[in-house]
């Protein structure tokens, strides 16, 4: 199983690919605030560990086991946020800084409640506005 880190890039890594049909060093350096030379450094780890195929100034690709682990992790990102926009938390910046904060620390069998639940709530329109309404009177009363 890849390092917390390491689950970073193969996120990256798999979202420029996504949208841009490639991943440079440059491009994953950028999206991940670190130097090249880092990026460069953990490419080719995730090369050795056989997440991706790095050839030096060619490019990468991920492997199958890459793009699998980075569509499960970019999956997990998007729960969480939607999760947390669930219950009612509305700056982006806010759940953006939340769920990088809290993704690499859950279980696998936490994410997958967590689904569950979301799933529930998406069908039970009615439990989320009763739950919205209990949060404003919350909030209202000052009790946070």
């Amino acid at each position: 199983m890849p390092t917390p880190s390491m689950e970073d890039y193969l996120e990256r890594i798999y979202t420029l690919i996504q949208e841009k049909g490639y991943a440079r060093v440059s491009d994953i350096a950028e999206a991940l605030e670190v130097q090249p030379s880092s990026v460069t450094k953990m490419i080719q780890k995730l090369d050795k560990d056989e997440y991706l195929i790095y050839e030096k100034y060619r490019g990468l690709i991920l492997t199958p086991k890459g793009e699998n682990i980075g569509k499960k992790l970019v999956d997990r990102h998007t729960l969480l946020e939607e999760f947390l926009r669930m219950i009612g938390i509305e700056d982006e910046k806010l759940i953006y800084q939340d769920v990088e904060g809290i993704e690499h620390h859950l279980s696998w069998e936490s994410i997958d409640a967590i689904q569950r639940l979301v799933m529930y709530l998406k069908q039970d329109k009615e439990f989320i506005d009763k739950f919205n309404e209990l949060k404003k009177a919350l909030d209202d009363q000052d009790l946070v």
